[in-house]
Parts: structure tokens; C-alpha cells; sequence
């Protein structure tokens, strides 16, 4: 049986996955994945949602209310060490996107506010990459559109490459109570690529009084919903794994708690 926070991928066609906030069950996130071959055209009117065009590979003409932003993305991978390219188009938009070469172009959408907010070109250069973790927990980290960029009203944007035999979001973490400075509420998505592409990866979703505890075979494009609790992913051995992660909650700020059985990993080894 399929998880019911786990959405498949389809194979083909120009709709990879689409998660709604209907469909979540919850207030916030949304996200899309679509391919478009070269010379294709796909048209998004925002309403009263932000906008985060992601060109996860290949090269798109990005065109919001007749101003064109020309040939983003150089990417053929999303493993290819380098930032993506990126739009930021606020409410009450129209956006048409027109494929330069083959593209994976990702949609991430979430609640705007009553700011009068601008369209941005998010300049891969200017990306803040990171490295996490250490050893068999070492991640890699590109920041899109991070909580201290003030651009969006409460969308967040980041991009983690693992490893093969790697652990991420680890230890685990959960970010579902709204109570800043030691915890915020934010909903998200994990939309999964393996490499090479026949692989998968493992995400288990759990809460503390596990009244949700899913484990999910993910496999490449599909899309994993945390609506809360802790959320780690393991990539096994072989297999590179990448995702895309959107979040969204009440307030556009990210603070989380790890599971306290497994924080004992983080303190300092003892000297001998």
C-alpha cells in the first residue's frame, strides 16, 4: 500500500506531480513538477499565491506580465555542482514559461500577503551553498529562497544533494509548533531525484505519540508531504539522492527541534 503522504510520479508526460494544499490536507505549501521540451509552453496565473519558478534542469524564457527573462538555467542535472535558476513572482501574476532546451521546471507555491511584493530574478551566483553534517551524515545545501531573504512573504525554498549511503534531515527534525524562538510551524514537501535514475531512497515520517509514523520507498520524482513530525531520509548505497524542498507556514521563519532519543549524535565526541 501506498503512503498516503507519498505522491508517485508519473512517467511521462509534461505533469511529473502535483501536490495541492487540498490535496496535503493542509493550508500552505504547494508544489509542481513539469517537463517541457524544447519550444513547449506552460502558462500559470499566481492568484493569491507567491510563485518560485525553479529550473531544475535545462533552460526556460520566463515571461511575467510581458517582461521576458530570457534563457535561465544551465543545468543538464540536478546533481551538477551548481545553483539553479530562479523566479520569484508574487500574487496576482501571469507567467509563461517556453522551453529553450528540454526542461525540469518546479512550481513552488504558497499563501502571499497584502505587501506589494516584486518580481526577482534569484541569481544562482548569489545562492548561499553549505555543506551539513559530517561523515555518513554530510550533506550538501543550496539556499534558494532562505527565511532571512525578505523577497517572499512565506515561502521557503532549498535544495539538499545526500550522498549514496548518506543520511539527511538527520538527525531527525521537526518544525510543527508555532512557538519562535525554539520552534516554528512550517509545512513541507520533498520532491525526490535519485542517481542514476532507477534508484530510490527511504523518508520516514513520525511524530513523537506516533499518530503518523509513514516510511516511504521514494523513488526518482516523486514527492513526499510532511504535514509535521520528524522527517529524515536515508540514500542507500549506489544511489545519489537530491531533493527539493518547499516549506510555508503561519510565519516565514525556520527553527527546528530535533527527536531528543536521537540528539545525542550531535554532542562532541568525548576526549580521551
Amino acid at each position: 500500500m501506498v503512503s498516503p503522504l507519498l505522491a508517485k510520479a508519473a512517467p511521462t508526460g509534461r505533469e511529473i506531480v502535483n501536490v495541492t494544499p487540498e490535496r496535503a490536507g493542509w493550508t500552505h505549501v504547494g508544489f509542481r513538477a513539469v517537463r517541457l521540451e524544447a519550444g513547449a509552453i506552460e502558462t500559470v496565473a499566481t492568484g493569491a499565491r507567491e510563485l518560485c519558478v525553479v529550473v531544475l534542469t535545462g533552460s526556460v524564457d520566463v515571461t511575467v506580465d510581458g517582461t521576458t527573462y530570457a534563457n535561465l538555467g544551465t543545468r543538464d542535472s540536478v546533481f551538477d555542482e551548481k545553483s539553479p535558476a530562479a523566479v520569484y513572482v508574487p500574487a496576482g501574476k501571469t507567467v509563461t514559461l517556453r522551453a529553450v532546451r528540454n526542461a525540469e521546471v518546479g512550481l513552488c507555491t504558497a499563501p502571499s500577503d497584502a505587501k506589494d511584493r516584486a518580481v526577482r530574478v534569484l541569481d544562482p551566483a548569489t545562492m548561499r551553498r553549505s555543506v551539513r553534517g559530517k561523515g555518513t551524515n554530510t550533506r550538501y545545501v543550496c539556499d534558494i529562497l532562505p527565511h532571512d531573504d525578505p523577497t517572499a512573504a512565506h515561502l521557503l525554498v532549498v535544495e539538499v544533494m545526500t550522498p549514496a549511503s548518506h543520511s539527511s534531515s538527520y538527525p531527525p527534525h521537526k518544525h510543527d509548533v508555532e512557538q519562535p524562538p525554539v520552534e516554528t510551524l512550517l509545512e513541507e514537501t520533498y520532491y525526490h531525484r535519485l542517481n542514476p535514475p532507477q534508484g530510490f531512497a527511504f523518508q520516514r515520517v513520525y511524530t513523537d505519540d506516533r499518530s503518523i509514523d509513514e516510511a516511504c520507498a521514494v523513488e526518482n520524482h516523486d514527492v513526499v508531504m510532511v504535514p509535521k513530525g520528524y522527517h529524515p531520509v536515508v540514500a542507500p548505497h549506489g544511489y545519489d539522492s537530491y531533493y527539493l524542498n518547499v516549506m510555508a507556514g503561519p510565519n516565514r521563519f525556520w527553527v527546528f527541534k530535533n527527536d531528543p532519543a536521537h540528539e545525542w549524535m550531535l554532542a562532541p565526541a568525548a576526549s580521551t
